[in-house]
């Protein structure tokens, strides 16, 4: 008898599991720079509005993204286009003019603090004590962070809720996406979330199109956050929760904090306080707590 293969979950990662681990994570963290970059030509509004746009176009690429979907789970799908895309995708570029790309990308990785938190007082989801655990040091781990940039001004106190905003939206969405994922998958979720986010983001984009200017170098990122970042690195990412299992998928999330980081400061200059690279490492532990359960 032929032994029985290693289930998903269990199984030593194989080369192109790396590849898409890292695939996933360089894009994710590198789009914090690349929208940094766009944000030196382009309005806020224009930059929010192309990512889900050539995002949609990159997915439709594939067959799996054009999936019918029932009509029952149409509002469903607009809900989740605004928590997931539309209004997260607006709140980063708002932020990043006020602060760095490598704390927007460092706050980032508070996003699986905020899912456990968000099932907990909107879902009726019971969280384990580790997950608590987890909650309570990503919290932490945000306010080592926040507070040396929100203390430097007014302006860096908006950027920083902004993005604590954009985390608790995905949080949200989190929690709405995973059924509709198992039933439809994942390319053909996105490509409807996508569509609904481009639709609703489009006046921001118009408005935001009469103050800005055009930029090979503002070209070139938007390429890179809205193929990239909004298309290519999500089906990298689904694919890679139905070869590893979804808890050891979300080893991209501790590695997008890290790349944002590394980028912002190498490739930008931007600097970092102690205070900030220490609430990074207590929030990557927070997270991972989070992914955890307790007997």
């Amino acid at each position: 008898m032929p032994e029985q293969s290693e289930a998903p979950e269990s199984r030593p990662f194989l080369p192109f599991d790396w590849l898409l681990l890292v695939t996933a994570a360089g894009i994710w963290g590198a789009s914090f720079l690349f929208m940094d970059v766009a944000l030196d030509h382009e309005h806020p509004g224009l930059v929010a509005f192309l990512r889900p746009a050539l995002g949609l176009l990159a997915l439709l690429a594939f067959p799996a993204a054009r999936r019918p979907v029932d009509r029952a789970d149409h509002g469903r799908l607009v809900v989740l286009g605004i928590t997931w895309m539309a209004f997260p995708l607006t709140m980063f570029p708002l932020a990043q003019q006020w602060i760095d790309s490598s704390v927007a990308g460092m706050l980032n990785s508070g996003m699986p603090v905020s899912t456990v938190l968000v099932a907990a007082l909107a879902f009726g989801v019971r969280s384990s004590r580790l997950q608590v655990a987890g909650i309570l040091t990503g919290i932490v781990g945000i306010l080592l962070i926040g507070l040396p940039t929100a203390t430097t001004g007014d302006t860096s106190a908006l950027g920083v809720l902004f993005v604590l905003l954009a985390v608790t939206s995905y949080g949200i969405a989190a929690n709405l996406a995973g059924p509709l994922q198992r039933r439809y998958g994942s390319p053909a979720v996105l490509s409807r979330v996508l569509a609904v986010a481009t639709v609703a983001t489009l006046p921001f984009g118009l408005f935001g199109l009469a103050d800005s200017s055009w930029s090979t170098q503002a070209f070139a990122a938007n390429l890179a956050v809205g193929l990239g970042g909004t298309g290519v690195a999500y089906l990298a990412a689904a694919t890679l929760v139905g070869r590893v299992g979804p808890v050891r998928m979300s080893v991209v999330t501790y590695l997008v904090p890290v790349v944002a980081a590394v980028l912002g400061v190498v490739v930008l200059g931007e600097a970092l306080v102690a205070w900030q690279v220490l609430g990074a490492a207590v929030l990557i532990g927070g997270a991972w707590l989070t992914t955890g359960t307790s007997r």
